[in-house]
């Protein structure tokens, strides 16, 4: 049985094609080159800063020497993430990032009830005075703000422990006792990010559509009730899609003010698997086990954003991609 050999007219369409891509991209490129370039320091951000030190993933599976490079160093496997998993601290290390994260997830609702209400304010001086007053926090550094806590919550001359005295009360080792930790940690986030969260969705709210408010109206619906039923679906989407990216970071809690916060006597809450990472890397110059630590915890944020990515678009229809 003969081969059948493609017709010339084939052929030569074949031939064409790739020329045919690469005109059009060529053309892509000269109709839209302000936009290419207008997006190019951002490219040229995340190919420096996210993509090109991902070559040094290889380190967490190397026993990495510095005068030998990475190139030169020795491979050990998957030596380093056993040694982690294998270690006394690594379920208090988890256990405490778990918690610590799971706490500032249950309260992600508190920028959207604060954005309802502001939304509703009818006084336009009190509005901005509140907004105002919400997101001045947000510009306060995080060395300031703990540096506050201590100086609030000082036993001997704090302010909040010389009013507990006013009313008979002990004084309280907030930033001693492990179990002030996760509280103090959580909320004084909250206090400092809580006003700047709300413009997003200050901003979704001012694009729903008021004909609908007067339907709403019309049918007899009071106020919470076209909050609830205009409002909230109205601004669903973006809901879902800042839940999706703070998923993303589940672990990420961050290691800048739990290393500020974080003393011998609350170790027992406050030691998370970043400043674990930051301890044992530069530190104590453990750069091969840091970097499997590192690896371990993104690893996770990655499980978890992908798979909470898939649940929102197969239930809500709304997802990153």
């Amino acid at each position: 049985m003969t081969a059948t050999r493609p017709a010339p007219a084939d052929e030569a369409v074949r031939a064409r094609a790739p020329i045919s891509r690469r005109r059009r991209l060529r053309r892509g490129l000269a109709s839209s080159w302000q936009l290419y370039l207008l997006a190019a320091p951002a490219l040229i951000f995340f190919l420096i800063f996210n993509y090109v030190p991902m070559y040094g993933v290889q380190i967490a599976f190397k026993d990495f020497i510095a005068n030998r490079g990475i190139t030169g160093s020795p491979w050990v496997g998957f030596e380093n993430f056993e040694r982690f998993f294998g270690s006394f601290y690594f379920w208090r290390l988890l256990k405490n990032t778990l918690a610590l994260s799971l706490y500032q997830l249950l309260l992600f609702p508190l920028p959207i009830i604060l954005a309802l209400a502001l939304n509703e304010l009818r006084s336009r001086v009190f509005k901005r005075f509140s907004q105002t007053l919400t997101y001045a926090p947000h510009f306060v550094s995080t060395v300031v703000v703990v540096g506050m806590l201590f100086a609030f919550l000082d036993p001997n001359t704090g302010l909040v422990n010389h009013v507990l005295g006013l009313v008979g009360i002990d004084p309280v080792q907030f930033m001693q006792e492990p179990g002030w930790f996760r509280h103090l940690y959580v909320w004084s986030g909250v206090w400092q990010s809580l006003g700047w969260g709300t413009i997003i969705y200050l901003a979704a709210l001012a694009g729903v559509n008021p004909e609908l408010h007067q339907a709403a109206e019309v049918d007899g619906a009071n106020r919470l009730q076209r909050i609830r039923h205009v409002n909230v679906p109205a601004i669903m989407p973006t809901i879902v899609i800042l839940f999706i990216l703070d998923f993303g970071s589940f672990m990420s809690v961050g290691f800048e003010k739990v290393l500020l916060m974080n003393n011998n006597l609350n170790a027992s809450t406050s030691d998370i698997i970043q400043t674990f990472v930051y301890e044992a890397g530069l530190l104590q110059g453990q750069y091969s086990y840091a970097a499997a630590v590192g690896l371990f915890d993104s690893v996770i944020n990655i499980a978890l954003l992908i798979t909470v990515n898939q649940l929102a678009r197969k239930y809500s229809e709304n997802s990153l991609w």
